[in-house]
């Protein structure tokens, strides 16, 4: 439904969102100390007398100093200098490669890193991997390649416009290529020791919503990880409530294992959609953002609220430092303004100051627009895609208008699957099966900065 919906935008539409794309660019670039620090594509007014707020964890700037030029194609590439010594066949899984490549691009990778960029990276590694024990029979590098293959993993997609530094930016390691502390990585073990058939049949197909709350694949997983690990633990330390750390970390590095089993009984296009389907749930479980110190908005919304307006810009500067962060989903805005209402309630701010300083769940995303162009991405996982002309695009909503709902005890969720119960009196044209999204329109990220830098030259 949202790529039909997004091919309704006229053409002039679409133009005069890519002006006030461009002005917002060239209003952010033109103020070198902006430019500096980071920052958002478009913020909240606020007055002078509100103080800063930086984020404990400050984002760097996004956009790179030199931009190709928009008559240019963006499908450029480098040839990799390989190590050598890496047995993985990035031949064979060029196609993933790509959709990776292009997820994880240049310098938009911090922005998509939490929902595409790292879930796509990460089932990356188990694929090429699961799919290379199909050779070797072992489902693991030793540690010896696989520093070197994790080189070469990054050199191949930087060689196809992906950004610098992914290692570092999704948290990747040589010892995600191999067993860590699994205790089993030969296949003939593995299929011993787990019920495969089993297995297979519950992640074979997965639904990306019914998964999430059912956890079919997602018990089968932990079920046979568990299997694993119990090789090297004494069963009853792995049993009721008070599971050692060690053990924890055992599991969950068995995980990885069972998960590059399946990647190899599959091919790997229907692999990465049942990872990525997989990694979902649990992005959407969590708000990424950092919080910064909020003692101001205590000052100005505490106790009562004396003064409507002060309260209200403090609230709004605060809520433009988490524009600079991240682009999230629709569900983590949820989370995220379930979880600052309830910070902001234990400094003694009591009213809603959501509705009063008029808070929507797109003001927890990265600003992509002018005023009320809060980019919320779909919950489903989703890629970017390249267009050699145009640049990368994203489906990003940009109409929802859902109001941030203040916490109380009384819509709390119970759990991630009640998510729509939190949604008070949604607008008559939001799309009842989601209970989130309305209309989704494509943003072209890179044609746009290209212009705007070519304005300011």
């Amino acid at each position: 439904m949202n790529a039909v919906v997004s091919l309704k935008h006229n053409f002039s539409m679409l133009l005069l969102k890519l002006f006030v794309v461009l002005a917002c660019f060239h209003e952010c670039l033109s103020d070198p100390q902006v430019h500096h620090k980071g920052y958002m594509l478009t913020g909240r007014a606020t007055g002078d007398f509100v103080p800063k707020i930086t984020p404990t964890a400050s984002p760097q700037p996004f956009l790179p100093l030199l931009a190709p030029s928009p008559l240019s194609t963006f499908t450029n590439s480098t040839s990799p200098k390989l190590s050598g010594l890496c047995m993985l066949n990035f031949t064979a899984a060029q196609s993933l490669i790509s959709i990776t490549s292009i997820d994880c691009w240049a310098a938009f990778a911090p922005l998509l890193a939490n929902v595409i960029c790292c879930p796509q990276l990460h089932a990356t590694l188990v694929i090429l991997v699961g799919q290379l024990s199909k050779e070797t029979g072992v489902l693991a590098l030793n540690r010896t390649l696989a520093k070197p293959c994790l080189s070469d993993i990054e050199q191949v997609l930087a060689g196809q416009g992906a950004g610098d530094g992914l290692n570092q930016i999704c948290s990747i390691h040589s010892s995600n290529l191999t067993e860590a502390s699994c205790p089993v990585k030969d296949v003939d073990e593995f299929e011993n020791m787990v019920n495969s058939f089993e297995l297979l049949a519950s992640c074979e197909k997965i639904d990306p919503v019914k998964e999430c709350c059912d956890q079919v694949c997602q018990g089968a997983i932990s079920d046979a990880a568990t299997r694993l690990a119990l090789k090297a633990s004494d069963p009853l330390s792995m049993d009721g409530p008070h599971v050692l750390p060690q053990h924890t970390t055992r599991i969950n590095d068995c995980k990885t294992v069972v998960l590059r089993w399946l990647a190899s009984k599959l091919d790997p296009y229907h692999a990465k959609e049942v990872l990525r389907r997989l990694t979902n749930c649990n992005v959407n479980k969590v708000c990424p953002l950092v919080f910064p110190n909020m003692k101001h908005v205590a000052n100005s919304c505490g106790n009562g609220i004396s003064d409507q307006t002060a309260c209200c810009d403090a609230m709004n500067s605060y809520v433009s430092h988490l524009q600079k962060q991240t682009l999230i989903t629709n569900l983590q805005a949820l989370d995220c303004a379930t979880s600052l209402g309830l910070k902001l309630q234990k400094y003694n701010i009591t009213k809603d100051i959501y509705s009063l300083c008029h808070i929507s769940l797109k003001d927890f995303s990265l600003q992509v627009g002018s005023q009320e162009s809060g980019c919320l991405l779909p919950s489903l996982p989703s890629d970017a895609t390249l267009d050699k002309f145009s640049g990368i695009s994203f489906i990003c909503d940009l109409n929802d208008n859902i109001p941030a709902q203040w916490p109380s005890l009384s819509l709390l969720p119970a759990s991630s699957c009640n998510k729509t119960i939190r949604i008070p009196a949604l607008p008559a044209a939001t799309n009842a099966q989601s209970g989130l999204n309305t209309e989704y329109i494509v943003v072209y990220l890179l044609v746009a900065y290209s212009m705007a830098t070519m304005m300011l030259l």
